[in-house]
């Protein structure tokens, strides 16, 4: 079994990242929201307190931290702005994790510390107009020319992309082979070839930098190419399972904030003569929500620390993001509604966590992905690693 009891460090990480969240990110979020206004003084914030590189060993600049320490942080900062949550996921889960897991020593030390201290903000390139769940069917090419490649395509709905220094770029370099063929680049925005496009008008995250990628046979040094030749769709794979993780703490963060704002609000208004949490139709709405929002920590608590501890955590890190992307989508339409009227306008917050909370069912893997990945693993037997 699995102990989720937290440690002090923890504890210490977790009432941190509520702080952080309750007096710095949550003044202006209603506006920031409305506005699509990118939250760079928040995430500048939260750079200096290290939650842009938690787990990133120190030995380049990073917290050194466990996965679950990651997760706890997470789940906070996503009760109030998932903006800001989406930034610090992608840095950590994907970008961050990816390069020390499986980048060159030279690769690390060159842009680890850079990321890690929130100095450079990173971007994972995969997903593309007509390649999403099918990562296969890449279009954008990597053309080797010997000391380097030329990269041209086009990448879409990718977060930070405005904003990042850095892009991991998923390529196919040799269709023939297809997946076998991909490769996985380390792209500096500012290098020649390199064009952001217009910030997506989004239903929620509406704050996040959310951006179209051209490259135009931008050259890339063969140095920054991540792993040997064909690895970049197994990299692509992997990294993604871990950011599964995060995505899944921050649907949890959503649920949770949502269920908290409807607790309060149900315990403060009054309907016939008392408070409407007292009202059976309003109090078992809130027994469910709480259940749900429980059941749905204790997966992906249970997913960070398969990771911590080296297990597989493919299955559990599935899903986790499927049961708290739901839970997610349930509990901010119940909070919604226990709000009545006042759930509607922006100013109680729940109506933006509702459609915060959409996102979380589609990227980083669809449900429909998480579903298919986790049927898989049935047949094989591998659901519960921690009992192997």
């Amino acid at each position: 079994m699995i102990n989720f009891s937290l440690t002090e460090e923890q504890l210490a990480v977790k009432e941190a990242a509520r702080e952080l969240a309750q007096k710095s990110l949550k003044p202006g979020v209603i506006e920031r929201d409305s506005t699509m206004t990118y939250p760079k003084d928040q995430i500048r914030e939260m750079s200096e307190l290290g939650f842009m590189g938690m787990m990133v060993d120190p030995a380049y600049g990073g917290g050194g931290m466990d996965t679950l320490s990651y997760v706890l942080a997470m789940e906070e900062i996503s009760k109030i702005d998932n903006s800001c949550s989406v930034a610090m996921s992608v840095n950590n889960s994907l970008v961050c994790w990816g390069i020390e897991k499986y980048g060159s020593e030279a690769q690390k030390q060159k842009y680890l510390p850079r990321l890690a201290s929130g100095e450079w903000i990173g971007a994972f390139c995969l997903s593309e107009p007509e390649a999403g769940s099918d990562a296969t069917s890449q279009r954008t090419v990597a053309i080797d020319q010997g000391d380097h490649y030329l990269i041209s395509g086009t990448k879409n709905w990718i977060t930070n992309g405005g904003t990042s220094k850095l892009h991991i770029v998923i390529a196919q370099t040799d269709v023939d082979k297809g997946h076998r063929g991909i490769n996985a680049f380390l792209v500096e925005t500012d290098w020649e070839g390199v064009s952001i496009g217009a910030k997506e008008d989004k239903l929620g995250i509406r704050s996040s930098d959310t951006h179209t990628i051209m490259y135009s046979d931008v050259k890339v040094p063969k140095e920054n190419r991540i792993g040997e030749d064909g690895f970049g769709f197994k990299f692509a794979m992997t990294v993604l399972n871990g950011g599964r993780i995060g995505i899944a703490a921050q649907a949890l963060g959503i649920a949770a904030g949502a269920y908290e704002l409807a607790l309060a609000y149900a315990q403060e208004r009054e309907a016939f003569g008392k408070p409407i949490a007292k009202h059976q139709a309003i109090a078992f709405k809130l027994a469910d929500m709480a259940t749900e929002v429980e059941a749905a920590r204790q997966l992906v608590y249970r997913a960070a620390k398969l990771k911590d501890q080296g297990k597989d955590f493919l299955s559990a890190a599935s899903m986790a993001k499927v049961f708290a992307s739901e839970v997610a989508m349930k509990v901010t339409t119940e909070a919604v509604q226990v709000h009545g009227g006042y759930g509607y306008v922006k100013e109680y917050h729940v109506e933006r966590l509702m459609r915060d909370a959409k996102i979380t069912q589609i990227y980083e893997g669809t449900s429909e992905i998480q579903r298919l990945v986790i049927s898989r693993n049935i047949g094989k037997g591998e659901l519960y690693p921690e009992f192997a």
